[in-house]
């Protein structure tokens, strides 16, 4: 399959994303890969959901700089999921990102530093054995051109330098972000670098330049967070447990539990087990708590529709027929993400729920039509900026309850994040956009 050229692939490669059993990988047979490129593909949908179909739909040469780019940065989040102490921590991202400076003459690269995980659950098995078999991937890396292999550096830097910044301040302030702007540089550091990446490639090739001017970096930056404040919005409960949390509210219930809100859209369809079991969120009656984790996931949906113009503007901007497809099927991903989020702060949605091949095949005649292209985006982008005129910043509406601190900060929030992993039921792979929806849809609020 590795010899077949990429376009003979690409179906393959979409098919096997949709198909992937990430609950349960079969570590086994990507242990025995040994060639580099068919390894990098096969570990791809157990280290990304969304962004493996987005990457498959990119030109054959930005397609594989982006695998290899995006599984350098899951292996960036494994370090700073998986090793415990903030030391330790900060050395093996640095470590591991100094790499790129210290790459030979003929483009090998030195050894990743060790992971060193105390304790790995089922989840992260799959990122875990990526980590040990990094020197695959560095092979794939070094037969990449030289000026793509410069802005990988600087996306595993850029990114490496923004996970330690996050991970400190975490702990530096008890487990939670103080204010929006420390959220909105936590989401920039993680996926706005990403996505200058993938703006940056697609102009290399396009133009022959690898820079974006001021505007292009911002509209980047903005789709950046746009994509991540949807893993925020999601993983409010399950960050609550693991004693963490982005909004300064739920400061005070660091390491309580509750169960994620599920909804149902008009046709329904199961969902699967929220992040949490229900049979172990014992703090659930607790109504005041309830209301202030709906009103800070009201924020964040408010923070990422207020940027969903910008990711229109970079379908636009990355106007190759390949690239234009990749975006425009994160863009249903991730709206469709939304329209859930919208019904679990107790908003109605805006359309049903489409499923995962529905997307693709709306998705692929963008590679032909820019007139296709502008008819999926823009009712899109405007059904999400009037959702967000339903959702007014905390200064226009009362003031939570907000819940005092607790005296003893978590001193290592990793090492208790793994110990509430360890006993949680499996959760969905942190990077996924989907969710599913099962239960009856509350009637609009006020948010």
């Amino acid at each position: 399959m590795a010899s077949l050229p990429f376009v003979l692939r690409r179906p393959w490669l979409l098919a096997q994303n949709i198909l992937a059993d990430r609950a349960d990988p079969d570590l086994d047979v990507l242990r025995r890969i040994t060639d580099p490129e068919r390894f990098l593909w096969s570990i791809l949908p157990h280290a990304a959901r969304t962004f493996s179909a987005c990457i498959a739909l990119l030109p054959a040469s930005s397609a594989k700089a982006s695998a290899v780019a995006y599984l350098y940065c899951r292996m960036l989040d494994t370090y700073e999921d998986l090793v415990p102490g903030r030391v330790q921590r900060q050395e093996a991202l640095e470590t591991f990102a100094a790499r790129f400076d210290q790459m030979a003459a003929d483009g090998n690269l030195p050894p990743a530093p060790p992971l060193n995980a105390i304790s790995v659950d089922a989840a992260d098995r799959a990122h875990v054995l990526l980590v040990e078999r990094c020197e695959l991937v560095d092979r794939v890396h070094k037969g990449l051109d030289p000026a793509v292999r410069s802005i990988i550096r600087d996306l595993v830097v850029d990114m490496a330098e923004g996970m330690v910044w996050g991970s400190n301040t975490f702990e530096d302030q008890g487990g939670a972000l103080a204010d929006e702007e420390q959220l909105l540089r936590y989401c920039r550091a993680v996926l706005g670098n990403p996505v200058v990446f993938v703006a940056r490639i697609s102009m290399l090739a396009r133009e022959g330049r690898a820079e974006l001017t001021e505007e292009e970096q911002r509209c980047a930056m903005r789709s950046g967070e746009f994509v991540q404040l949807a893993n925020v919005t999601r993983d409010v409960e399950k960050d609550l447990a693991r004693g963490v949390t982005y909004h300064p509210t739920l400061a005070g219930d660091l390491g309580r539990k509750l169960t994620r809100p599920r909804a149902r859209f008009a046709k329904g369809g199961t969902d699967r087990a929220a992040a949490l079991s229900e049979r172990d969120a014992p703090d659930d009656h607790d109504s005041a708590l309830v209301e202030r984790a709906r009103l800070a996931r009201a924020d964040f949906l408010r923070l990422a529709l207020e940027r969903a113009d910008d990711y229109g503007r970079l379908v636009s901007l990355l106007d190759n027929c390949l690239t234009r497809a990749s975006t425009v099927l994160m863009l249903l991903f991730t709206d469709r993400h939304y329209r859930g989020t919208a019904v679990r702060v107790g908003l109605a949605p805006w359309g049903q729920r489409p499923s995962s091949l529905s997307l693709i095949a709306t998705a692929l005649p963008a590679m032909v039509s820019r007139a296709w292209t502008r008819r999926v985006v823009r009712p899109r982008v405007m059904a999400m900026t009037a959702a967000c005129a339903q959702l007014p910043p905390p200064s226009e509406r009362d003031p939570i309850p907000v819940r005092p601190p607790m005296p003893d900060p978590v001193q290592d929030p990793v090492q208790d994040r793994m110990q509430d992993r360890a006993q949680a039921t499996a959760p969905a792979p942190a990077d996924s956009l989907e969710t599913r929806d099962d239960a009856p849809a509350a009637e609009p609020r006020t948010v």
